[in-house]
């Protein structure tokens, strides 16, 4: 119901529904879209009541009724312009109490009602959409009509009426921003879509990654000339963008190239991404025995290949990082994740030509003829790990291959291809400020700056590793040994030597008395002296 619309493309135009029965509350809401400054919504008549809404000029709409005190109208202005062929929304309400109207998120218009007088609204007409009584009606679209909680079907009466058309046109023009990455808007009667044929995004919207996880040694080849289709065509209808005035079909050549992709891996080195052709040229993103990446260039007039380095960061950490190459002629520009893009420069002898080519492998190299003698090296086992929204110009080479299009038969897979997002790249990392980016130098450093191996480059971030894992353990030893401690101490205090007096031979003695009788011998005589006997 929310895309249930009807556009009137005569002044006269209308339709018509049953008498609106809103005897004592009304609540009307609705989008419209025009380009004329005036013209009648709606209206519904009575005897002498009615109730009418209405655009009075460019920046005003009116809501007018009368049930039997006089008619009643309440007006909002708009401070920007209301004809501007962009939806806006109208709500309109009537009870026993009071009536508002508002536009859009403009301020409530409210009326209060009379305390006495008549309050109920009785109409016999039917209910007018459009033009009514000889009145200029709107000219535009009307979508999602609700009268008092019940939407109306605009689109089913508008197919068998006259000077009326099912749906709206123009959709793109407000919500075609919604279509994201590269999406196309299409217009549709009842609304719009995203066409992300053009694009390494799938989803309404064209947001969602498309992506997979690569084991070791499986890769994927487009090529970008299928059978039965010559070089010519190729270059054409599947690399160059028809909009890009240029580059033409028979120079067999490309003057640009805009790369984007994410990936993320634990495993260096290898080769994530390789452009073939018909001659020598070549282009390839490798990441490094080091974990860093190098994006290198080979378009001819140079003995070696153009190689941009970028030694400072390791991206071979099982993150997801985030990769766009965009070269214009002779310059490159190449940003990484949330890093600012950093500018290139091809060497004044290469030529700026990428010619005819050939094909595009994801994750190794197996190509006929002579291969660049790193990129050889790296392909071996290959990459492991995943790749996301790869996107070479117009074409999307995973997208292909998980995707069935036309584009499928360019698309050769070795291995068993596993569609997941694990390459995504995070979707909101605000860029570092120069005060808290931990690579950045002054422009008066940058010059003398030598930027170390992976080894030392990710120094900071070992040592700071290692210092948690460091001080974990001690306090788990300390812990340990503490606890050693407490159960010796009382494992000594319950268990221990004790010195008795207790009297020899007391193990044959009748009783205890006995037993210290036998063992004193003072005691023996004290009891002896006590037994004599003295005559006075």
């Amino acid at each position: 119901n929310y895309w249930n619309a009807a556009s009137f493309v005569t002044s006269s135009s209308y339709l018509h529904f049953s008498t609106f029965q809103g005897e004592t509350s009304a609540d009307i809401s609705f989008y419209f879209k025009t380009s004329a400054s005036d013209g009648v919504f709606l209206e519904n008549l009575g005897n002498t009541d009615f109730i009418k809404l209405e655009l009075k000029s460019a920046t005003e709409v009116s809501f007018s009724f009368d049930v039997g005190n006089g008619p009643v109208e309440i007006v909002v202005r708009s401070p920007n312009q209301l004809n501007d062929d962009q939806w806006h929304r109208v709500n309109a309400e009537r009870n026993v109490k009071q009536a508002s109207l508002q536009v859009d998120q403009l301020p409530l218009e409210v009326r209060k009602a009379p305390t006495e007088g008549h309050t109920r609204l009785e109409l016999y007409s039917q209910l007018y959409v459009g033009a009514a009584g000889g009145q200029r009606g709107f000219l535009g679209c009307i979508r999602s009509l609700r009268m008092n909680g019940v939407t109306l079907d605009l689109e089913e009466r508008a197919k068998v009426t006259p000077g009326v058309k099912p749906g709206c046109s123009g959709h793109c023009t407000s919500y075609g921003m919604y279509c994201a990455n590269g999406g196309k808007c299409v217009e549709k009667y009842n609304g719009y879509s995203c066409d992300c044929s053009k694009t390494a995004y799938d989803g309404p919207f064209c947001i969602k990654d498309v992506g997979a996880f690569f084991e070791e040694g499986m890769w994927l080849r487009y090529n970008f000339h299928s059978p039965g289709t010559s070089v010519k065509d190729l270059v054409s209808r599947t690399l160059l963008s028809s909009a890009d005035p240029e580059i033409t079909a028979p120079d067999l050549s490309l003057n640009k190239e805009e790369l984007s992709f994410s990936f993320s891996t634990t495993k260096s080195p290898c080769v994530l991404l390789y452009v073939s052709s018909y001659t020598q040229d070549f282009m390839a993103v490798l990441v490094k025995p080091s974990g860093n990446l190098q994006i290198r260039y080979s378009l001819g007039g140079t003995k070696e290949p153009y190689n941009i380095d970028v030694d400072h960061r390791n991206m071979a950490n099982g993150q997801p990082h985030t990769v766009n190459i965009t070269r214009n002629g002779r310059d490159i520009v190449l940003q990484l994740d949330h890093y600012p893009p950093t500018s290139y420069s091809l060497p004044t002898a290469s030529d700026i030509q990428f010619n005819s080519p050939k094909a595009l492998f994801l994750g190794k190299v197996i190509e006929i003829g002579k291969i660049d003698q790193d990129i050889y090296k790296y392909n071996t086992p290959g990459f492991t790990g995943c790749l996301s929204r790869v996107q070479f110009n117009q074409i999307a080479p995973l997208k292909a291959a998980l995707r069935p299009t036309n584009a499928s038969s360019h698309v050769h897979i070795q291995g068993e291809l596993v569609e997941s997002n694990c390459g995504a790249s995070p979707l909101t990392i605000p860029p570092m400020s120069a005060a808290t980016d931990p690579w950045h130098l002054d422009s008066g450093k940058q010059a003398s700056a030598d930027f170390p191996y992976n080894g030392q480059a990710i120094g900071d971030g070992v040592n700071r590793n290692s210092a948690i894992i460091g001080g974990v353990i001690a306090v788990v030893i300390f812990t340990i040994l503490c606890t050693l401690v407490f159960l010796i101490r009382y494992m000594f205090r319950h268990k221990g030597t004790y010195h008795t007096n207790e009297a020899k031979g007391a193990e044959s003695a009748e009783s205890a008395d006995a037993a210290i009788m036998n063992n004193d011998p003072n005691f023996t005589e004290t009891i002896d002296e006590s037994k004599k006997e003295w005559l006075i």
